[in-house]
């Protein structure tokens, strides 16, 4: 039976790319055109495990996926680098002077913004999708207009690449996460990352603090973001992932995070692919 993956997009996205290098081509794909949408189906069993976009080395973090993870109560599982290669593609027989309109994600359109500055003719618009433009095009034959999206969008509809590479900075790499509703038990010798999330309150240090105790449990602090606790305003709760060489550091400092800070939880346990 082909494990059932929900990723955001469809069939050419670079979520679809990540699902192929993680699970292998004996998958079943739920095509989602939303993250929303991705959670809905993992809810409802329709998938047994999403593929989620979370940060850009270019672009930041995409903090609204940092919120589903949160309010649904999904585990991250693991977490996978895929290098972004964005390029332009047309309906068979256009030129890039043809072009009037580029459709794309806007996270792609963000990554590529200074190779439209020498065509002020050609109009910047937001789609739901990368390969979803891609595909539209080839079954509408949408003249005047572009995509911007992995090369294997163009092989599969058909289009032709009018300039390959567009993003800004080359050295451009996606993080994505791998999230179900249940936790994933791994064996504490094959954990060596962690997120987790926490909200500090407003003592005066009481950040540095919790910082410190990650310090001297010797955790090494990878990433850290923070978003407003909706319900309280002006307070606000921070996304911490941190990677470490023994377990037993990380449980040791998950038990004392647990006790200086407030709604302490665990999103999930995984191996770090970085290392």
């Amino acid at each position: 039976m082909s494990l059932k993956i929900a990723i955001q997009g469809i069939k050419g996205s670079n979520h679809h790319q990540v699902a192929k290098d993680c699970f292998g081509q004996d998958i079943e794909l739920v095509e989602c055109m939303s993250f929303d949408l991705l959670v809905e189906k993992l809810l409802s069993n329709e998938a047994g495990q999403g593929i989620m976009a979370i940060e850009n080395s270019i672009a930041g973090s995409i903090i609204p996926n940092y919120a589903l993870v949160n309010h649904n109560n999904l585990h991250i599982i693991g977490e996978y680098y895929l290098n972004i290669h964005h390029n332009l593609m047309v309906l068979k027989g256009q030129q890039i002077n043809d072009i009037t309109e580029v459709s794309s994600h806007p996270m792609a359109l963000l990554q590529c913004k200074d190779f439209f500055k020498q065509y002020p003719q050609i109009k910047m618009v937001e789609d739901v999708d990368t390969a979803e433009t891609a595909k539209r095009i080839q079954e509408k034959k949408l003249k005047h207009v572009a995509a911007i999206a992995p090369s294997v969008a163009a092989e599969m509809y058909g289009l032709d690449i009018v300039s390959k590479e567009i993003q800004t900075i080359k050295n451009n790499a996606t993080r994505f996460i791998i999230v179900q509703t249940k936790n994933s038990v791994l064996p504490e010798a094959d954990i060596t990352k962690a997120s987790v999330r926490f909200i500090a309150n407003h003592k005066r240090g009481s950040l540095a603090a919790v910082l410190n105790v990650m310090s001297d449990c010797r955790l090494n602090l990878t990433k850290i973001q923070s978003l407003p606790v909706i319900e309280t305003p002006w307070k606000y709760a921070f996304f911490v992932d941190v990677t470490f060489t023994d377990y037993v550091d990380f449980k040791k400092a998950k038990s004392l995070l647990n006790i200086m800070s407030e709604d302490f939880k665990v999103l999930g346990e995984y191996k770090n692919v970085r290392a």
